[in-house]
């Protein structure tokens, strides 16, 4: 049986949690294997909806065990405070298992990202605040906190101090803040250990016994390609590899037993945060898909920039994530305008170019180059099969499909769980 890596393929928020819970039911293990909290899914089931932040989508499936693996940064408090709202929903949490070796987010982390944010003015980054860069710099600056440290009260000090004895010259040196004190945030995240021991594990070895027993794994990435700290648009990126090649860094799995790469694309393009976006709109069309697709951020709550679908974009994500397969979401939205642009390459200093340039300057001064597809006015919602689209919403996916390098197998034409045409079985 496979192991699935199912991940963003624009700049994230393209309905990776609809796609990961239509599988959930047919999968043993769902698996975030990077990011933290700031990133964010909605799945809609029935007439529930549930944000989810930290929890991979496959906790809402009871026959499914969601798993934190060791790629991922996690704040304990955000984590337990998730876990408590879905108990109290009627939704079983019992079966989540957190790697050892995840690295936790600190109130000093958030406390860093909001400072370097706000010392950084017209040059901010527009991270959300919540402590995910600084987390992971600790991580490969080898200072960092793992979840495995709160069962040991000496070394987590040790730790702690370590931590601290830097940031806590720049926090009063460079920013004129109040150094931290490290006792106050031992003793914070001793608070956490017994909460959390039920659920710590040594999840790498647990994914790896169940693939070799033929178990169903799907390992779900958070934001998405065009926000990989190496092969996005740095530096206006994450801290984070949400691309494939993470998920077996951010688990432990090795890529030889990997069988699928499922790409989700939103049938147009949104980004979160600063940095270049090409096909922006910033007229009536870019408010109408805002409004019609409710892209506000799960997560921030920020309004989402929106523009046009963007395929040198997805052509990149084909190639850089050795994509098998598209999910295509949000093909609703688009009901109702008369034509649809798609942006099919880039024009910089005037050359004519089809694939993501590597260069930041280059990128930043693209401009769209268009054509034009027919649009459609019918209601697709109902749409069970591909042949039940109005004939130019097909030639739309099937435009797309070409242009991007991949089948898509899968259409999303309505929020709820159950409005999604199956093309292809990922299984």
């Amino acid at each position: 049986m496979p192991a699935l890596v199912l991940l963003g393929a624009q700049w994230g928020d393209e309905g990776k949690g609809k796609a990961t819970d239509l599988l959930g039911g047919s999968v043993d293990y769902v698996v975030r294997y990077q990011g933290g909290n700031n990133a964010g899914h909605t799945v809609v089931v029935g007439d529930q909806k549930y944000a989810l932040h930290l929890l991979p989508s496959g906790i809402l499936s009871p026959d499914c065990t969601p798993v934190i693996g060791n790629g991922v940064v996690v704040d304990p408090a955000v984590l337990l405070s998730e876990l408590s709202g879905l108990n109290d929903r009627g939704v079983d949490t019992s079966k989540l298992l957190i790697s050892g070796n995840a690295h936790l987010i600190t109130s000093y982390h958030t406390t860093m990202d909001k400072v370097t944010e706000r010392f950084l003015g017209s040059r901010k980054i527009g991270t959300t605040g919540r402590g995910i860069g600084p987390t992971y710099a600790d991580k490969i600056n080898r200072v960092g906190i793992r979840v495995q440290d709160l069962y040991d009260e000496s070394i987590l000090t040790q730790k702690v101090d370590a931590a601290l004895d830097f940031k806590n010259q720049l926090l009063a040196k460079l920013y004129n803040r109040r150094a931290i004190e490290a006792g106050k945030i031992v003793e914070e995240l001793l608070e956490y250990a017994e909460k959390l021991r039920p659920y710590v594990s040594d999840t790498t070895l647990v994914l790896n016994d169940a693939i070799d027993a033929g178990k169903v794994v799907l390992f779900e990435g958070g934001q998405g390609t065009l926000l990989d700290v190496d092969h996005g648009t740095y530096p206006f990126v994450t801290s984070s590899n949400p691309t494939a090649g993470g998920a077996c860094t951010g688990s432990g799995v090795g890529p030889t037993k990997i069988s699928r790469v499922i790409g989700i694309l939103k049938a147009y393009t949104t980004r979160v945060g600063a940095g270049p976006f090409p096909t922006e709109l910033l007229d009536a069309d870019g408010e109408a898909l805002r409004r019609i697709g409710g892209e506000r951020g799960v997560t921030t709550g920020r309004d989402r920039r929106c523009g046009w679908f963007d395929a040198v974009i997805s052509r990149y994500a084909t190639r850089v994530n050795g994509l098998t397969d598209f999910f295509l979401t949000k093909l609703d939205v688009l009901t109702g305008w008369e034509r649809i642009p798609v942006c099919v390459a880039y024009e910089i200093d005037g050359r004519r170019v089809e694939e993501l340039p590597y260069s930041q300057s280059d990128f930043h001064h693209a401009k769209p180059i268009y054509e034009y597809l027919p649009g459609w006015s019918e209601d697709i919602s109902e749409a069970k099969t591909f042949d039940e689209l109005p004939k130019n919403a097909q030639a739309y996916v099937k435009a797309l499909e070409e242009m991007s390098g991949a089948p898509i197998s899968a259409i999303g034409v309505g929020p709820g769980r159950t409005e999604t045409i199956q093309i292809n079985s990922f299984l």
